[in-house]
């Protein structure tokens, strides 16, 4: 059996921090592969800013394009309206029977766990992965496995606000990704 991470997120846009979650499961949980999933529509969050599924999807593939174990699955953006991890698993258990699936979130996620849709059900077809976030516990009565990564507080809000501000994102994303956000003139005022 492959051992497949999934890593979540709107990644709008992405940054280092998502680049060392994944690189740190990868290897502390030995898995095979790193599936970056790009969702259409959270049900926790508002939809933001002016940036296209397309561009999320190109700025994550310069992300990551140097790094073999990694990959982008772009099911749940193929899907309409609001994106549960319950059926976006589902799915993926059966268009890949031969992979064991390890779903990766944040401590701020686990607090949240008990609000997700269908969560004992989904405790059944997935196993998960918390790795550590600043100001957040990882206390829960799931059955989550932990990871420790070094404490990065970037997000992909700060981003958008510091390209809005005119201010500096060098290092907090990949230049080519910088260069794209640039290039295409995303997340200005």
């Amino acid at each position: 059996m492959k051992k497949v991470g999934i890593l979540g997120g709107t990644f709008d846009p992405p940054h280092i921090g998502h680049l060392i979650i994944a690189n740190e499961v990868l290897h502390a949980k030995k898995l095979d592969e790193i599936w970056f999933m790009p969702n259409q529509e959270p049900p926790h969050k508002i939809k933001t800013g002016t940036v296209t599924n397309t561009q999320r999807v190109e700025m994550l593939q310069l992300s990551i394009e140097s790094t073999s174990s990694f990959r982008i699955e772009t099911m749940e953006l193929d899907r309409e309206g609001k994106s549960y991890t319950y059926d976006t698993m589902k799915l993926l258990n059966e268009a890949y029977p031969n992979n064991d699936f390890y779903f990766i979130i944040g401590a701020d996620m686990v607090e949240y766990l008990p609000k997700w849709y269908k969560i004992q059900e989904l405790m059944e077809i997935v196993q998960f992965i918390s790795v550590n976030r600043p100001k957040y516990q990882l206390e829960t009565e799931y059955p989550v496995q932990y990871v420790k990564v070094p404490d990065i507080n970037i997000s992909s809000s700060l981003i958008r606000e510091r390209v809005k501000e005119g201010e500096t994102i060098s290092f907090l994303v990949r230049d080519e990704v910088k260069r794209y956000i640039e290039e295409n003139r995303l997340y200005e005022s």
